[in-house]
């Protein structure tokens, strides 16, 4: 086993909300400026909607003025995979999530210091979890 989670489309449409599961399975878009999270400031982990892996931290969230959610670094490189995408008659790399397959947006190399890099990422690809207080 590769560690991988795997489910048939039938599981995963009982499991997420419609637009969940356009977002993270049939590699849908949500209108920009609409997502739970393009404004959202909360401390915490954005995890994958899908399977729960950590995906970003609050404290890579910057504005981008794209309307999503964006991060400059993964929480870890280990839970992000990269692909190339040729769709729309653009080139771009899709980033997903690397235990369960789900789509979460694309990666761009237009975001702020350190990296310089851009991860553009659905709301509908991410459930939030605040961090806990200590004490």
């Amino acid at each position: 086993m590769d560690g991988k989670i795997k489910k048939t489309e039938s599981d995963w449409k009982k499991e997420l909300t419609p637009e969940e599961y356009h977002v993270t399975r049939e590699k849908g878009t949500e209108r920009a400026f609409t997502g739970k999270y393009w404004d959202f400031h909360g401390k915490g982990m954005y995890k994958c909607t899908c399977c729960g892996a950590d995906l970003f931290e609050s404290d890579t969230k910057f504005e981008s003025g794209s309307g999503w959610p964006s991060f400059f670094r993964p929480a870890s490189e280990e839970n992000i995979e990269e692909e190339r995408d040729t769709s729309f008659g653009m080139i771009r790399t899709e980033v997903k999530c690397r235990k369960c397959g789900a789509h979460l947006g694309h990666l761009f190399e237009d975001g702020p210091k350190p990296t310089g890099l851009r991860y553009c990422i659905n709301s509908a690809s991410l459930k939030f979890e605040e961090k806990k207080s200590k004490g």
